[in-house]
């Protein structure tokens, strides 16, 4: 049995083109018995479509407010384990460190009351940007998980920090958080 069997993980994919890596992710999550629930930005949306995702997840992805549920960011806060935001853009690390909710994923990260993990991912010169620091500084004040990014190639063709960390690091990072994330109990 998998340490992720019975866990439900959302996984948050913003307009950074990494977001192709996310696929990767989202099927190592569920070959591990993990339930994953995917929300992305609009701007994702155009770098991957959400019928990927749904073929990976079988199940609806969230882009809009007011696309499933009554209130979906609520939902899907009470019943995830954990809050993967894979790839994190600098635009969504400032709204998330600011507290600006404007959109489902950056919503449901201020009602998520549980562990969450971002790996940034951007050009090197945007992520060496003080006042990109102070945002990436700020949401580990706030108990937010920060993995990579790495070095690396990057599609603007610059070398150097930004690359998103690999699927496989994200995914053995989310299973060691979780190793301290009592399993809820669901549908009693």
């Amino acid at each position: 049995m998998s340490n992720l069997q019975g866990r439900e993980i959302v996984v948050g994919v913003t307009g950074g083109i990494a977001a192709y890596k996310t696929a990767t992710l989202v099927s190592r999550l569920v070959q591990s018995g993990a339930g994953v629930f995917v929300v992305m930005t609009e701007s994702a949306t155009h770098l991957v479509t959400p019928k990927t995702f749904e073929a990976l997840t079988r199940r609806p992805v969230g882009i809009g407010m007011w696309d499933t549920g009554v209130h979906p960011h609520i939902e899907l806060a009470q019943e995830a384990d954990l809050l993967c935001v894979a790839p994190a853009t600098a635009n969504f690390l400032a709204k998330a460190a600011m507290g600006l909710a404007d959109d489902l994923l950056s919503t449901l990260y201020l009602a998520f009351s549980g562990p969450v993990l971002m790996a940034p991912a951007m050009n090197t010169a945007m992520w060496q940007k003080p006042v990109v620091q102070r945002n990436v500084e700020q949401l580990k004040r706030d108990g937010v998980h920060i993995i990579g990014p790495e070095a690396g190639y990057l599609s603007c063709g610059m070398v150097g920090a930004g690359r998103m960390a690999e699927p496989e690091e994200i995914f053995h990072k989310i299973m060691e958080i979780l190793q301290s994330v009592p399993l809820r109990q669901r549908g009693a």
